[in-house]
């Protein structure tokens, strides 16, 4: 394993030369009995490493790029105020107009289970926003970001906190979902700017269910309702915070981004390159979309029998190590790095980087140095490990 003080030292000067925050975190849960363990709090090598490991950087908001410039003679929306129409406002996750009742409320990040016994999930089709990365033992988690979830009966199953989807989630000022946390995660669901409804804490039998059609740890689920019964019990503000300044550039109504430019390439066929559940899209020229499948077959959500379908995929590729020998890991969050953004059937490469610390999100840069635009619509982004990068085919 290589050393904390090695991989900080290699990647502060390998990623844009910004503080390195990365963090770990995992649990398993006990088939038995239903309630997750804190795996790893016994058995780890030193309980405190995380804490000398991370520098944070969550003080050092970074004022003085609002006059970034976009591609396309676009401003950057990064810290222009929201673009409002009448009782519509519109949305920081799709770029579409919503209500403003759905469009001014925070959304909620889900941490979903994607282990193949726990398919098909519930309730993603809803979703807006999609994280996938990988944890220990090469499977995935994926994370919806819900921003109109009031009909859900049913979002999960539910699975625990991983501390670098926690620092994604904070990207949209989302409250967080979660079914546990090892002893990793704990600085950082204690932090006074993160709001997380837990599984195991107070509000769990408020906001958590389990269903008898399979067996725990599979079978723990939200609902709308009580994810807004935790939200009151535990007084989260329901209101964006005045300090978030959104994550993406989208593109006009009725613009339609195709990129064009001389470092773009086809892209009807994205594979991510995850080696468990072997996930791929498939690019739907007739409604622009990418469908998802994975596990040798369609990605569907259980509810509706809708198989998952994004306008935008997002390739972000990220410094990362092992945590321990259990197998956790942690994944570069702020620092930056390349990217490859792919929409109607073309792919560009770029980078991102973090603005604002941990409250704070990430943007995304051509090769000029200007923000790319983003098409209106349902986002993917995959946390790729930058050395597995020779794993990714696009064509």
């Amino acid at each position: 394993m290589v050393s904390f003080k090695r991989f900080t030292r290699v990647a502060v000067s390998a990623v844009l030369g910004a503080a390195l925050l990365l963090s770990a975190c995992g649990g398993q849960e006990s088939a038995d009995s239903g309630e997750e363990i804190e795996a790893g709090t016994e058995s780890v090598e030193n309980p405190d490493a995380y804490d000398g490991f991370e520098e944070t950087v969550s003080g050092e908001a970074i004022t003085n790029e609002l006059g970034i410039t976009a591609e396309y003679g676009y401003p950057s929306s990064y810290g222009l105020p929201r673009e409002e129409k009448g009782d519509e406002v519109r949305s920081y996750l799709t770029g579409k107009w919503v209500p403003k009742s759905v469009g001014e409320r925070r959304p909620v990040a889900v941490m979903l289970n994607n282990i193949e016994v726990a398919q098909p999930m519930s309730g993603t089709s809803a979703a807006d926003i999609f994280y996938e990365c990988v944890v220990e033992g090469s499977l995935t988690r994926i994370m919806g970001i819900f921003e109109n979830y009031d009909d859900l009966e049913k979002i999960g199953s539910v699975r625990s906190c991983r501390d670098y989807f926690l620092y994604y989630a904070l990207e949209y000022d989302a409250i967080y979902c979660h079914y546990g946390q090892a002893v990793y995660a704990q600085r950082l669901l204690g932090e006074p700017y993160v709001n997380n409804l837990s599984g195991l804490a107070k509000e769990g039998n408020v906001v958590y269910y389990r269903t008898t059609t399979r067996v725990a740890p599979h079978n723990a689920y939200a609902s709308a309702k009580g994810i807004k019964k935790g939200i009151e019990m535990l007084g989260y503000d329901n209101d964006y915070s005045p300090k978030f300044m959104g994550k993406f550039t989208f593109a006009h109504d009725g613009d339609i981004i195709v990129p064009k430019e001389d470092d773009c390439f086809d892209a009807s066929h994205v594979e991510p390159g995850y080696l468990i559940n072997k996930p791929w899209f498939e690019y739907n020229a007739d409604d622009k979309k990418y469908y998802r499948f994975q596990y040798g077959g369609p990605q569907i959500d259980e509810e509706t029998g809708e198989q998952l379908a994004v306008d935008n995929i997002i390739l972000q590729y990220s410094a990362w190590d092992r945590l321990d020998d259990n197998d956790y890991l942690v994944f570069d969050c702020h620092s930056g790095g390349k990217m490859t953004y792919i929409t109607n059937g073309r792919a560009r490469p770029g980078t991102w980087k973090r603005f604002g610390g941990d409250e704070g999100a990430t943007r995304y840069f051509d090769a000029e140095g200007k923000e790319m635009v983003v098409n209106q619509g349902k986002t993917w982004v995959m946390i790729i490990q930058d050395t597995a990068a020779d794993k990714v085919v696009i064509r």
